[in-house]
């Protein structure tokens, strides 16, 4: 997959893993025209989760989704947790996204939202951004992605559905990365008693803005949201 089918994946995707409000409600519509036009493999699970959408209350989907993000720390929606735990390590990674990001020529904004390496934020930076570097910082997390689709299979969450067709949209994991995998799922992230060392934003001048929060896209058909692209609301 690639080009426009991709871009419409990850922006369906990011909004479906978003924390649900009675706006994405509003786009379920769009979201299954989207959706029932992607491959098969892609487009049925995204299709299963606009369902359940669909039939659920608000408040009990809003429940339910804090339950699986918020609650279980192995279901986080920020990659560089899964590689680097609480640990100084995840710091330098968190800056190594926002230098990417503005690489690209885009300014993520909003102090209270989410940190850059949030799986929705990504996913919306590829889908309208910059596909070439989305496509590489997922891979570089492939490991994280999948033990993400592993923790939601064992709590049979609503929203496996969403990680199933990411999934779909990239390479199979192969040799050191399953090696990787399976010591994290025996072992869990690293731990570091001292939690996130936040020095390493200081050694980066062009970080003293905000850290990202999750997006809050156009629909799908949109194209570019240009050099700032807005961010969400903290949960």
């Amino acid at each position: 997959m690639q080009g426009r089918a991709l871009a419409d994946a990850w922006q369906v995707i990011s909004l479906l893993l978003d924390y649900p409000d009675e706006r994405l409600v509003a786009l379920v519509p769009v979201l299954r025209q989207s959706a029932q036009g992607l491959p098969a493999t892609v487009g049925e699970p995204l299709v299963d989760l606009l369902d359940h959408i669909e039939r659920t209350d608000l408040t009990d989907l809003q429940a339910q989704y804090v339950d699986t993000f918020d609650v279980t720390r192995r279901c986080a929606l920020h990659l560089t947790y899964f590689l680097h735990g609480d640990t100084r390590k995840r710091g330098v990674a968190l800056v190594q996204f926002k230098q990417a990001y503005r690489a690209a020529g885009v300014q993520l904004d909003d102090e209270d939202a989410e940190l850059p390496d949030h799986l929705c934020v990504l996913l919306e930076f590829g889908a309208t951004c910059d596909p070439d570097t989305a496509w590489r910082l997922l891979n570089d997390h492939r490991v994280g992605i999948e033990l993400l689709h592993t923790a939601l299979t064992g709590k049979q969450s609503p929203w496996l559905p969403a990680v199933r067709a990411l999934r779909a949209t990239l390479p199979r994991l192969r040799g050191d990365d399953e090696e990787a995998l399976g010591r994290l799922i025996a072992e869990g992230p690293p731990q570091e008693d001292v939690g996130i060392d936040t020095a390493p934003y200081a050694q980066d001048p062009a970080l003293d803005e905000h850290l990202a929060g999750p997006l809050r896209p156009s629909p799908p058909a949109a194209s570019h949201l240009g050099a700032t692209i807005p961010v969400g609301a903290p949960r």
